[in-house]
């Protein structure tokens, strides 16, 4: 299977230790980014009957742009910039940190019975990690149809259709539905890596059989890539140019240095500065910052090897 690699999610409670449960696949102990995809958190379904839902309070990010996907459910989106936007499945929440945001989610007064979806990071290069912060809400995203698979372009260009969400790196993302008893494949290109998330269903990718919970990895050099399922299936595809600089995750920052990520956590614990802005609308605290650990952050590659 050459480069292809299964890497199983790590179950985390979202907000809190009573938070809503995800499972988060990147960043993984062998695998921490594919292209400048680095963090991928999968819930639900979640019934949220008798639950307050997804309580997510304000918190800050910078260095990263946020994704957010659903299959079912709503979510409300509020953020340092004065932005509030609920979204809902088939729409995209696009949210660039730069050099910092503070930004709450929840579950709106008004839903729908159960929440399911996925969050994810991708790394700003360091040339446009210290943009301006931004929000765009994309509620009509291009969808390709044909061969048994309708696909939904979130970021990127694939299938002929270019999302009009904004890239700082090459990367692609993209929802596809596989009907039952497809067996088709889609062009990629060779120079990206890519890596599949099963949503709903069962699918088989590249020969693979592929549920939901761990991501496949497929590595790069792919010049199509083979989709099947016997009932339809709902997977994610993200790919991207190899993310060759090499970053310090820690809490919310994807930064270059230790100093930077003090620095950071300062202005959120403080406030002093400003540098997070304030959230309104949230009827909850604040999420605080954890202290830091007491070994030096150390930036890192891609992957556990340095590759």
């Amino acid at each position: 299977m050459g480069d292809v690699e299964m890497l199983e999610g790590m179950p985390v409670a979202l907000g809190g230790p009573r938070g809503m449960g995800v499972v988060r696949t990147l960043p993984n102990k062998d695998r921490r980014m594919v292209g400048a995809w680095c963090f991928l958190d999968a819930f639900g379904p979640h019934e949220l009957a008798g639950t307050p839902g997804m309580r997510v309070g304000p918190h800050p990010h910078i260095g990263l742009q946020t994704v957010t996907w659903l299959l079912e459910g709503e979510v409300l989106h509020r953020d340092s910039l004065g932005n509030r936007q609920e979204i809902r499945p088939g729409q995209l929440n696009l949210m660039t940190a730069g050099r910092g945001i503070s930004h709450s989610e929840e579950t709106p007064a008004e839903h729908g019975p159960v929440l399911k979806g996925v969050q994810l990071w991708v790394a700003l290069p360091d040339r446009d990690r210290t943009t301006a912060p931004a929000f765009a809400h994309h509620a009509d995203l291009p969808v390709v149809t044909g061969d048994g698979l309708r696909v939904t372009v979130l970021m990127g260009t694939l299938a002929g259709a270019t999302s009009p969400a904004h890239c700082h790196t090459p990367l692609v993302g993209a929802e596809i539905t596989v009907a039952a008893g497809t067996d088709a494949t889609i062009r990629t290109r060779t120079d990206f890596e890519y890596a599949v998330l099963t949503l709903d269903g069962a699918a088989t990718v590249q020969g693979v059989p592929l549920e939901p919970g761990p991501l496949l990895y497929l590595g790069a050099g792919h010049h199509e890539i083979s989709l099947g399922a016997a009932a339809e299936t709902k997977v994610l595809l993200l790919g991207g140019e190899p993310f060759e600089e090499k970053l310090v995750m820690w809490w919310n920052y994807v930064a270059r240095t230790h100093e930077e990520v003090v620095a950071a956590r300062t202005s959120w614990v403080s406030g002093a500065d400003g540098r997070f802005g304030q959230v309104h609308g949230y009827d909850g605290a604040s999420i605080p910052a954890p202290p830091m650990p007491i070994t030096r952050l150390v930036s890192r590659g891609r992957s556990r090897d340095g590759s």
